[in-house]
């Protein structure tokens, strides 16, 4: 069973997508649609902005699903997903390639999400760590015992979490970290604690606009960050969707889950191999590929 999976935030680097418009009738137009929907040039950044131009967060989400969105339509009929899920903003990437969301609401959604996320990002101080080598049960512990808001934000494979919260909940529980024998605790250049309680006013904000967008019956299941589960119901889909910016991105256990349910194969749509190399470390048997489009 074929899965596709689709990158998040951080995946971005310039020029992203040029290919596709300089290759493709189809991905020209539906560029130039996200250009007039936006209201802004964000071609113009992807193709030519350094890479301070496509940190800015109103920049990096559309643009991360733009090059995912457009490069899996291009795909045409070879794009024949059994499941698919993404990696925090890749969930949105992949609602749009299983016919959830239609292309406009789904960039809509996503520049409202960026805008939300940064204003949440300025009312406090917070960060975001990465944490290798320990066990998921141990970072949790320590998070919980260290006082002000940290949480566990994303399960990206065994042995690798990113911990999410206040600057200074952030590395008192990164000095614990290393002393309980993390490999590293690293805080990462993130303008914000995403994936935790310090993002629910992004989260009250973009719950409007997503119970307002209808949504489609997929063509296949999507395994949502939230839960780790297929889910086909689109009342489901919504829910999990306005819970994801507070809650954990359980990748490992979407991956688990995916293979548990027959996937053979991972096929990465998007900016990057990110997604491939967490697989990988997840099951080493498994198959990974980037997708790549027919020059027309």
């Amino acid at each position: 069973m074929n899965a596709y999976i689709f990158p998040g935030q951080g995946a971005q680097f310039s020029g992203m997508g040029l290919d596709l418009y300089e290759n493709s009738t189809l991905a020209q137009e539906l560029f130039e649609k996200a250009n007039d929907i936006l209201g802004f040039s964000i071609t113009d950044i992807m193709f030519e902005g350094s890479a301070y131009d496509l940190k800015q967060t109103n920049v990096t989400q559309p643009a991360i699903f733009l090059h995912s969105v457009i490069l899996a339509k291009t795909l045409g009929d070879s794009f024949k997903p059994d499941m698919v899920a993404g990696h925090s903003l890749g969930e949105f990437s992949a609602l749009v390639a299983n016919g959830s969301l239609n292309f406009k609401d789904g960039l809509k959604l996503v520049s409202q999400r960026a805008q939300a996320m940064q204003k949440a990002c300025e009312i406090k101080p917070s960060t975001m760590a990465a944490v290798l080598g320990l066990e998921d049960a141990i970072v949790e512990k320590i998070c919980a015992s260290t006082e002000g808001i940290v949480v566990a934000a994303n399960y990206n494979c065994p042995g690798q979490l990113v911990i999410s919260g206040e600057v200074e909940a952030i590395n008192k529980a990164c000095e614990t970290l290393k002393e309980e024998g993390a490999r590293r605790a690293l805080v990462l250049p993130v303008g914000g604690a995403f994936h935790s309680p310090l993002m629910e006013p992004a989260r009250e904000e973009l719950a409007a606009a997503i119970e307002s967008t209808t949504l489609s019956k997929p063509n296949c299941p999507i395994y949502q960050n939230v839960t780790a589960n297929a889910v086909t119901d689109e009342s489901e889909i919504k829910a999990n969707l306005i819970s994801q910016l507070t809650a954990p991105v359980r990748w490992t256990q979407s991956v688990q889950q995916m293979l548990a349910d027959g996937a053979t194969h991972f096929t990465e749509v998007g900016p990057g191999k990110v997604l491939q190399g967490l697989v990988k470390k997840i099951n080493r048997e498994v198959q990974t590929a980037s997708a790549t489009f027919e020059i027309e």
